[in-house]
């Protein structure tokens, strides 16, 4: 690639990115997933749009595959524990017992009204038996639904990956030869392994990070992806669910009370985003629409026989022991959205040579625009008839971390060393420039806001929020009492910089 090429390539993916960042606005509106919206601007600058040709499947899978861990891992990272603890058990169940119904549901459909052999039905129906964690994530969140309610989506969608993947990679061999009691045991194990790995990379990345003290606060947020990534890579050298290793490890170290929290969850939410992003409109230019006419038909079949029958069965037998009200089934049932996922891993058969494996990309495409487009703009309204949301109810209020960006504001930190002079000075003799304050002290393990006459003592650690204005001088303000004391000025101690 050349630099005038390179330039080029830059310049239009910088300006899909900035595109699709706009298009999140519209589709919120709208209650769409945003990542269908990714995937028509892939679509417009692919084959049948501005002309850029793309055809390289096995690129697609492994950069999906990256871009889908990254997803889980974000979505692990952005979960409360306490809104999903409740409903790790029957989203366990759900994603595994629950995938499997839907499976071989979806399979027969394909088998019986379409007429598919037996290879091509199984992964049709693996590929499309799991919820979509991006999908998932970006509508619910955006729904005044019950704690209790969105955490049992939230939990399945992101634990039911790893048993769908493991379906599909099954499915997959050429010719098929499937030994249940084989696949049960491989099923038990990549699933044992991959949550002991993510758990296990979690709880000791929590207990390093909080022992350490990084330079910068920046570097937390990349920490925790790296042990996410960490865990994914592990379980791939292991033959153990990477994806479910992903998303166990982003939940335990989001819920183990790690600094710079709030720094972490935004990068990841952005880097979820990016992630997002780029993996649909990859999909989107891997697609040639003018090719899928002849599995529209197809598509819609298999779509009704997932949304009406196996999806739905799935959810009953799932639950049958959890007491889960029979309204929630049915919204369980409806909001069973796809997206990513089931795209990614209809490139998986391609790669590995499987017969005909083409034409079930285009199936898994139609269907996913298709049913994301009925069933995306209709949760809220299907919530609001099964009496889940008031329609006079309003969403959660959602405080945004340290926006000191709109006060021209900054947050410093400072430690008192041992040798310093600002042990024993209270706060009122520190005289800092107004409008500056020292708003958190952090006292061996305990936190208290201080009050005028506190005195700092050796092993403080401050927390003060100065405005871009007088930073400097706070600065100075403080170097001068910690080299001479509450009286620096009368030593004519200004801080200096040295």
């Amino acid at each position: 690639m050349t630099l005038e090429q390179l330039n080029k390539v830059l310049l239009i993916g910088a300006l899909v990115l900035l595109a699709s960042i706009v298009a999140t606005r519209l589709a919120t509106r709208v209650g769409l997933p945003s990542l269908l919206l990714f995937l028509g601007l892939g679509v417009l600058v692919g084959e049948d749009g501005i002309g850029l040709r793309f055809d390289d499947v096995a690129l697609v899978r492994d950069l999906g595959t990256a871009a889908l861990a990254i997803i889980l891992i974000e979505g692990g990272l952005t979960t409360k524990f306490s809104d999903v603890r409740k409903s790790l058990a029957p989203a366990a169940v759900m994603a595994t017992l629950g995938v499997a119904v839907s499976t071989a549901v979806t399979a027969a459909g394909a088998h019986l009204l379409l007429g598919m052999d037996w290879q091509l039905a199984l992964l049709l129906g693996a590929i499309v038996s799991s919820t979509d964690a991006a999908a998932v994530f970006s509508v619910l969140r955006v729904l005044p639904l019950p704690r209790r309610l969105a955490g049992l989506l939230e939990a399945e969608s992101g634990l039911n990956d790893a048993p769908a993947v493991i379906l599909v990679l099954m499915f997959s061999v050429v010719p098929l030869a499937f030994d249940p009691g084989h696949g049960l045991v491989d099923l038990v194990y990549e699933l044992a392994v991959g949550a002991a790995i993510g758990v296990l990379c979690g709880y000791l990345g929590a207990v390093t990070l909080r022992r350490i003290a990084l330079p910068a606060s920046g570097l937390y947020p990349l920490a925790t992806f790296g042990l996410g990534t960490v865990a994914f890579a592990a379980c791939g050298v292991t033959h153990a669910s990477g994806f479910l290793a992903a998303y166990l490890t982003g939940l335990v170290l989001a819920n183990s009370g790690l600094p710079h929290r709030a720094a972490t969850r935004s990068f990841a939410e952005g880097l979820g985003w990016l992630a997002q992003i780029g993996l649909f409109v990859l999909l989107g230019l891997l697609v040639t629409p003018s090719q899928l006419g002849d599995d529209l038909l197809p598509a819609v079949v298999i779509g009704l026989v997932l949304l009406l029958l196996a999806r739905p069965l799935s959810v009953v037998l799932s639950l049958i022991g959890f007491r889960v009200p029979w309204r929630e089934q049915v919204f369980l049932s409806w909001a069973g959205l796809r997206g990513a996922v089931p795209i990614v891993l209809a490139t998986y058969p391609i790669v590995t040579g499987v017969p005909d494996s083409q034409r079930l990309l285009n199936v898994v495409f139609v269907l996913v625009v298709v049913f994301t487009l009925v069933q995306g703009p209709s949760l809220k309204p299907v919530a609001h008839r099964l009496g889940l949301i008031r329609r006079d109810v309003t969403r959660e209020i959602q405080v945004e971390a340290a926006p000191l960006d709109v006060l021209d504001a900054e947050l410093l930190t400072l430690t008192v060393l041992p040798q310093s002079r600002l042990h024993n000075v209270t706060v009122l003799e520190l005289r800092l420039p107004d409008p500056s304050v020292i708003t958190l002290i952090i006292r061996k393990g305990n936190t208290f806001v201080p009050q005028p006459d506190t005195r700092l003592e050796a092993g403080d650690e401050l927390l003060i929020v100065s405005t871009s204005t007088t930073r400097e001088a706070t600065e100075r303000r403080l170097r001068a009492v910690s080299r001479r004391g509450k009286l620096a000025y009368w030593f004519d101690e200004y801080g200096e910089p040295d």
